[in-house]
Formats: C-alpha cells, sequence, structure tokens
C-alpha cells in the first residue's frame, strides 16, 4: 500500500486553518444529469462536508448536451466523474493528464435486462436473442460479451434509450442501469424485467470514478485528498444516514427526478453492492487496487482496444485512497 499523502488529522487541520481564510474553489462535473448515483456527492455538499475539508466546491450536472470529458481534457474541470475504466484508459492513450484517483463504485450497474416470461436466467442464454445496446454499450461491454459469451453483431439492435423496441418483443434484451431502467419499465409496463449483473458475471471494471488534473494532484495534492474523503464521507452519509439533504440538492437540480425514483435507486445501490462492496468493505469507499486494474486492463488489451504497452500504471494513483475513511461514521450511523 502506498503511503498516504494527507490523514484524517492532517485534513481536519486543513480544515480547521482554512476556516478563516478564503475557502480553496474546486470544480466537479459529472457525467449525467442529478440522480440519486451521484448522491454522495450532492450529500457532502448539502451538509457542509466539503466546506469542513476547507473546499468550495461547485458541483457541474453533465448531460445530453453537456460534454464534461472534453472539458476536464482541456483543463477547464478540477474533477471529472469518469464512467468506468475506459474513461482513463482512453484519456492515457491520447496523453491528457489526468488521473484517477478513486473508484466510487466498486461494481459497474450496467446490466441486460429481459422479460420475465423468456426464460432467460442468466448470460448463457443470450444465443440468438436481439440486444437492444447503444453506440457506447458497443464500444465497451458488448466485446466482453462476445468474448465470454459468443454474442454477435447480429443479435444487436440500437438502442436509443427508447425502451419500447424492447418492451414489444417478449424475447429481446436490452441494456440498462440496474439503478434505473428496471424502475422504468415497471412504470411503463407494470412488470419488473429480470436483470442480469455484468459485474457479477466477471465484468470487473470499477465505474463512476474520480479523475483528477494532473496539476492539481502534482502542485496540491492536499486539496486531492480532501475531496476524496469528503466525497467518500458524503457516501457513507447518504447510503446509510439520512439523504434527505443530497436528494433535495438533487431535484433543485434536476426538477424531473422523482421520489420514487431516487428510494428505488438508493435500495438498488444497497442491494448490489454498487458502492459498498468488495475491497470497499475493509478498505473503505473509494478503494482500488493494483490487481483490479491490471485484470481489466489486460482482457481489454485481448479484445484489441489497447495496446499492451499502454502506460496503465500513470493512469491511476491509489495513495488518496484504501485508508478506511469513513469506516467509522459508516459503524456509527450503522448502528441499532
Amino acid at each position: 500500500m502506498t503511503t498516504r499523502l494527507l490523514g484524517p488529522a492532517c485534513a481536519l487541520l486543513l480544515a480547521s486553518a482554512t476556516t478563516a481564510a478564503a475557502l480553496e474553489p474546486v470544480t466537479f462535473g459529472t457525467n449525467w444529469v442529478a440522480e440519486a448515483e451521484h448522491g454522495g456527492f450532492y450529500q457532502a455538499l448539502a451538509e457542509g462536508t466539503y466546506e469542513r475539508y476547507g473546499l468550495d466546491v461547485t458541483i457541474r450536472q453533465g448531460g445530453p448536451q453537456v460534454n464534461h470529458a472534453a472539458l476536464v481534457a482541456a483543463g477547464k474541470l478540477d474533477f471529472y466523474m469518469g464512467g468506468n475504466m475506459f474513461t482513463q484508459f482512453n484519456y492515457t492513450r491520447a496523453g491528457v493528464p489526468v488521473t484517477t484517483v478513486a473508484a466510487i463504485f466498486q461494481k459497474e450497474p450496467q446490466t441486460l435486462m429481459a422479460h420475465p416470461t423468456s426464460g432467460v436466467d442468466g448470460f448463457d442464454d443470450l444465443e440468438g436473442r436481439t440486444i437492444f445496446l447503444s453506440n457506447t454499450g458497443m464500444l465497451t461491454y458488448f466485446l466482453w460479451l462476445q468474448a465470454e459469451f459468443g454474442v454477435t453483431e447480429e443479435q444487436v439492435r440500437p438502442y436509443t434509450f427508447n425502451p419500447a423496441p424492447f418492451i414489444a418483443d417478449e424475447e429481446s434484451l436490452q441494456q440498462g442501469y440496474v439503478t434505473a431502467e428496471p424502475f422504468a419499465i415497471f412504470q411503463q409496463t407494470g412488470w419488473m424485467p429480470t436483470v442480469l449483473m455484468m459485474a457479477d458475471a466477471g465484468y470487473d471494471t470499477y465505474s463512476t470514478t474520480i479523475v483528477a488534473q494532473n496539476a492539481l494532484i502534482d502542485e496540491k495534492p492536499e486539496i486531492v485528498q480532501a475531496f476524496v474523503d469528503a466525497s467518500i464521507e458524503g457516501w457513507v452519509s447518504y447510503l446509510y444516514g439520512d439523504p434527505a439533504p443530497g436528494n433535495a440538492l438533487i431535484k433543485a437540480e434536476n426538477p424531473e427526478m422523482t421520489d420514487a425514483q431516487i428510494a428505488y435507486s438508493i435500495e438498488a445501490m444497497k442491494e448490489h453492492g454498487i458502492v459498498d462492496s468488495g475491497d470497499a468493505l475493509e478498505l473503505g469507499i473509494g478503494a482500488m487496487t493494483d490487481e483490479r486494474w491490471r485484470s481489466f486492463f489486460d482482457d481489454a488489451v485481448a479484445w484489441g482496444v489497447y495496446p499492451a504497452d499502454l502506460d496503465l500504471k500513470g493512469g491511476y494513483r491509489l495513495d488518496f485512497v484504501n485508508e478506511g475513511v469513513g469506516l467509522d461514521l459508516k459503524r456509527k450511523l450503522a448502528a441499532p
């Protein structure tokens, strides 16, 4: 384990020292509109956790018309919410000076959904079935589906984020986040789809990562540490405490978000261990390991996506995580 740059005690000293001074302004861009899947970040903002760590954080929500991935590449954002490990691999290949410093989601929430009457019980039942996938899906998890389960391009139909074709074809499958699309299907049809979790079948990418500017890491590592630690505490509070403060900010940012959707998403994150499972149980939310990065990278190389000599180690750092931040707060909040 690498040496931690800023321990909890030092972080508190930093926060105390900056109380009377100006807070450090940082901007964090998300990769979609405000939703429960971003809840821990909004919780840290709403509860004043970022401020307690000496930060004046602005969260800029993403969306279909917002390209935060390009803005962080151009140095216009301090931090960015990466989607999965492909995000960092692509930045590294393009020479963009950013580094992944934490992985909030230990599991990729991406799923395939099937009709409950289709007879699909697992990934071994995909042969010959129509599967609705997005363009992004074809460039990422389709490669895994192809390599591990023999899914072919001939089976794929375009998914345009309209579930009507899937609903109409009882033998088909559709991509979807376990925290969102199953609930949307239920609301439209009255039946809950069968959900196949890719992460539980070996698709082992991290998701909802924190990507930081290299210049910030080099010049102000204490700010990076403070943002990571405060975000972790926000996620612990959101999942194990009262999520109402974060939810209020989410709905203010995204008025179309409903209480029912938020409640479903939070429960799904807990049920499937999206945030708090695996290494995070002992190392704390945000945990990452060399072994996990190497495992997924080797798969991506085998799929022909990246060259084997890509600078894997230069794309992530472990010294901002894995120190058990938030575990004491979790025990406190989860106590009967």
